[in-house]
């Protein structure tokens, strides 16, 4: 039975068939998805967020963390680059606009340029998330973790700029041998070795007395709490290891699971961009060879198109909640 509506005379609202409320099957099934993985991401980040409330005190600061920018080594550019990243990405749904436009005019060469574009866009967005992993994997300044798991970082009392081990560490006499797997009980092998060991680090905390380390916790203006000589030195006979850069193990920059919620979040948002560069490299190819123009439309432009939108709003999302709060 079909629904209906009476306005002086029957107006049929919905009668079924292959396209309901006149949204093509394509389309609605498009709809669906986008709504799933929406709830998906927003589990992710509530599950980010309630974890943050719980350890506030020792969670990073994103500033302090993403100071990175290509070419300008040493230089503090604070949250630059992930600006510059957004932009591209927010640009490129741009051209994906202007794309499903072109094709509701039947104007093909504009649609192969517009998607070019985006596809261009969506490349340099995934390399930059690239560039970016490999900079917090590796880390910029280095840090000890005690025995209790948490975090030294080490300044300058001077100035109270941030210092890399490498700075001030002091090379002990002896060979450090990395243990191989068919050298332990349960054959297996140590992970690589750090530049410097918690014995070097002492030995250079002790010969230069302008160092001291801050922890990982918060005061109530939210900075970290510097120690000083004395309680640095106290910290120090608790170290454990060296930590250089972050993994789901250890995090030179603090809360281990900052580290775990930005490999899995930007991760699993980088596999829906690098997905929706394949689907928009194969859509590209058909406007090239005629598909659509033979069709006399270019819906599947504007069903890849919702897609491409929705990984934009979802990074807007993940920029705000992971880099910005």
């Amino acid at each position: 039975m079909e629904a209906t509506v009476t306005t002086g005379s029957e107006e049929k609202v919905w009668g079924g068939g292959n396209e309901p409320l006149s949204a093509s099957y394509g389309k609605m099934m498009m709809w669906f998805f986008i709504v799933s993985d929406a709830l998906t991401f927003s589990g992710f980040l509530a599950a980010y967020g309630f974890s943050r409330y719980k350890f506030i005190e020792t969670w990073p600061i994103a500033d302090e963390v993403f100071t990175h920018f290509p070419f300008l080594h040493g230089v503090d550019a604070p949250m630059y680059y992930v600006a510059l990243m957004t932009f591209i990405l927010i640009f490129s749904s741009v051209t994906m606009v202007l794309a499903v436009d072109a094709g509701h005019q039947l104007k093909k060469t504009r649609v192969i340029w517009y998607m070019f574009f985006t596809i261009i866009g969506g490349i340099i967005f995934v390399g930059s998330q690239a560039w970016e992993w490999k900079n917090f994997i590796k880390g910029e300044f280095g840090a000890v973790e005690l025995k209790s798991g948490r975090i030294l970082q080490f300044l300058d009392a001077s100035t109270g700029e941030r210092v890399a081990l490498a700075d001030f560490a002091k090379p002990l006499h002896g060979e450090r041998v990395t243990q191989e797997s068919n050298q332990g009980i349960w054959f297996m092998s140590e992970t690589t070795l750090p530049s410097f060991s918690v014995e070097e680090v002492k030995a250079g905390f002790e010969a230069n007395h302008n160092i001291v380390a801050r922890t990982e916790m918060s005061d109530e203006t939210g900075k970290k709490v510097v120690l000083t000589r004395e309680q640095t030195a106290e910290r120090l006979a608790q170290a454990a290891m060296v930590v250089e850069g972050a993994n789901l193990v250890h995090n030179e920059y603090g809360n281990r699971l900052f580290a775990d919620f930005f490999f899995f979040i930007t991760g699993f948002h980088g596999f829906h961009v690098v997905s929706g560069v394949v689907i928009n490299i194969i859509i590209f190819i058909n406007v090239i060879l005629g598909t659509y123009e033979r069709r006399n439309n270019y819906e599947m432009v504007e069903k890849v198109g919702l897609y491409w939108h929705f990984v934009d709003l979802v990074w807007v999302f993940v920029f705000t909640f992971f880099y910005l709060v």
